[in-house]
This record gives structure tokens, C-alpha cells and sequence, in this order.
């Protein structure tokens, strides 16, 4: 991020980015010379209709349902390993309405980046359990090659991460979380025997990790579900589309455009949250002027509000006549 982003190179390194976030990031409104900085989240509140579409609309209330951030590993460690509830779960014991399914894009990747997704076949549950419990009290470390898969993972790789699936970013990688957002629900299940300040090991959440793990979810499931579970949709002259999620248990569709040239997007009366995942920056148009024309850079992410409807993207400036691509969620109907 302190490359892509252009951030402090003195600072320690950034692991986490809300890049659309409405409920942590800003808009500024700009009148004449004036800049006015206002929570993003007035907007949800203030015109969930027309930003999020009457589909949306109706069935989140005014809440911003997708979620894109950043989680830098580069030249770091491995994430905590972790699982989210399921949506029985999360109304149960949380009173929340949807739960945090998610998916790792694999914006740039080392050599040795890898993610850790499901458990192993064949393993015994109550086995690993104990494993964890034992690392937690600091008796031994967890054995996560004996219990975890790793997938190796390459730039541009897409894994999903419907809820109850074991999962965490290996080191080495760049990624776009694409999620939906139930805000903070997640069970740490293990930190790799990283210590807090007290010189314990990390608090995490065994008891309600263990009661929403899907043991089902082993190597050849999540290979065969999971990891780039990719469609190609259509293609014309100077483009192409590819589904490449989410799991059918998400709510959240993604859709990837490789261009050379102009390409017609529509939101479809919901809204489209899109991040430049390879190029170094697009223009985003209105053919009927609805909005004036913008620049995105790689690794920006951009709203579409649903009313919108029709809006064109095409390469700009160093990328003109260079194949780039999008990545674009959106509330499945």
C-alpha cells in the first residue's frame, strides 16, 4: 500500500485500508473553492434509494451492503486464522440481520503468497480443537499444516470465503477483500503464537469459532468451490467478461472486465462498487450526463449509485490503447 497508495514510506507497515467503508470513510463536497468533509454514511442515510437501488433498498433498509478494503501483507506476516458466523448465528447470538461472507482478489502476490481456506480431508474435528485450545493456553503451537490448506496464490486469483469457512491471507500478498458488511463479527481462531502486550498469547474466540466451522468445507470442496471458481459471461471487440463469484451462499456477484477499449456497464437498479485491478487509470463516463467525467487509478475503488444506470469505462492516459481490467460487486437479485 505505501507504494500503490503513495503513503508515508517512514511509517510502519499499513496491513489494513477501508477503501470503501461508508461507515469509516469521508466525502468531500466541493462548492467553488470551499471543501466540506462529511461522514460517508450521511449519504446511505440521507438518499438509500437512489444510491443503493429500491431492491437494495428494501432489503438492507439504509445500509451499505458491500464492503472493499485492503489487506497488506507485503513483506509481512500471516493474518490470524479465523471463521465467520453463519447467519443463524449472527441473528441468534449478535441480533444482526446478514453475516460476513467475503472473498480474497489477489491484487499483487510474492512468490510464496498463499491462502489459507478450509480444513484438511480426512481430518478429525474434535483433534484440531484441541489443538487450538492447547495453542491458546500456550501449551504448543497449532499445527496448521497438519489441519489447514494452503493455497498458493498468483496476482489476479480470486478465492471465496462464504461464512463458516476457516480461512486467513498467507505473507507475501496484496489483497482486495470483497465482503459483505456485518461490520465486526469475526472469530479469531489462532495468531500463529504472536503475544500480546502482557506476553500471552492473543485473545481469541474458540467458543463461538468451533460452533460454526463447516468441517465439510475440506481441500477438495473449497479447490473445487472456491478457489477461481471462474466463468467467462461475454465478449466483443476489444473486451471481455468474467463471473468470478461470489459462492452461491453469497449475496454479493462479481464480475471481472478485461478492455482495451470502451465498455457499457449498467447497474441494473442496484448499486456497483468497482475497483481498477490491473492499468494505470480508466475514465468513467455518463453517456446521458448524468455525472461528469472522473479518473480512477490502479487499485482505486469507485461507487456507481444505482440510479445511474448506464455508465462507460474505458482506458486513459498511460493505459490508452493497453488491455486493463475491473473487478465489480454488486447485490445479486
Amino acid at each position: 500500500m505505501k507504494e500503490v497508495c503513495d503513503l508515508d514510506q517512514d511509517k510502519p507497515n499499513y496491513a489494513w485500508c477501508f477503501d470503501c467503508v461508508p461507515e469509516e470513510n469521508s466525502l468531500l463536497l466541493k462548492y467553488g473553492d470551499v471543501v466540506v468533509e462529511i461522514p460517508s454514511q450521511d449519504l446511505v442515510l440521507t438518499q438509500p434509494r437512489d444510491l443503493l437501488g429500491d431492491s437494495v433498498h428494501a432489503r438492507f433498509g439504509a445500509e451499505f451492503p458491500i464492503r472493499f478494503d485492503f489487506l497488506d501483507t507485503m513483506q509481512g506476516q500471516h493474518l490470524s486464522l479465523q471463521v465467520h458466523p453463519l447467519t443463524e448465528y449472527i441473528q441468534n447470538e449478535f441480533g444482526m440481520h446478514y453475516t460476513q461472507d467475503e472473498s480474497y482478489y489477489m491484487l499483487d502476490a510474492g512468490e510464496k503468497a498463499s491462502v489459507y481456506l478450509g480444513t484438511k480431508s480426512g481430518i478429525n474435528p474434535d483433534e484440531m480443537m484441541d489443538d487450538l485450545y492447547a495453542a491458546q493456553r500456550g501449551e504448543k503451537s497449532f499445527d496448521d499444516e497438519r489441519f489447514i490448506n494452503q493455497f498458493p496464490a498468483k496476482k489476479h486469483d480470486h478465492f471465496l470465503i462464504p461464512a463458516g469457512t476457516i480461512h486467513c491471507s498467507g505473507s507475501d500478498s496484496m489483497v482486495l477483500e470483497i465482503s459483505a458488511t456485518p461490520y465486526i463479527f469475526t472469530f479469531k481462531l489462532w495468531d500463529w503464537d504472536r503475544l500480546g502486550l502482557d506476553g500471552l498469547p492473543r485473545p481469541v474466540h474458540l467458543d463461538h469459532g468451533k460452533e460454526v466451522i463447516q468441517w465439510e468445507r475440506n481441500t477438495e470442496w473449497c479447490q473445487e468451490h472456491l478457489v477461481n471458481a471462474i466463468t467467462p459471461i461475454a465478449e466483443g471487440e476489444g473486451w471481455r467478461e468474467e463471473k468470478t463469484g461470489l459462492h452461491e451462499r453469497e449475496f454479493i456477484e462479481t464480475r471481472r472486465h478485461w478492455f482495451s477499449k470502451p465498455v457499457l456497464h449498467k447497474t441494473e437498479g442496484t448499486v456497483n462498487v468497482l475497483n481498477l485491478v490491473e492499468g494505470k487509470e480508466a475514465i468513467i463516463l455518463s453517456p446521458d450526463n448524468k455525472f461528469e467525467p472522473f479518473v480512477v487509478h490502479y487499485a482505486e475503488t469507485f461507487v456507481i449509485p444505482a440510479h445511474v444506470d448506464a455508465y462507460v469505462i474505458q482506458p486513459y492516459g498511460e493505459s490508452e490503447g493497453q488491455e486493463i481490467a475491473t473487478i465489480k460487486a454488486f447485490v445479486r437479485g
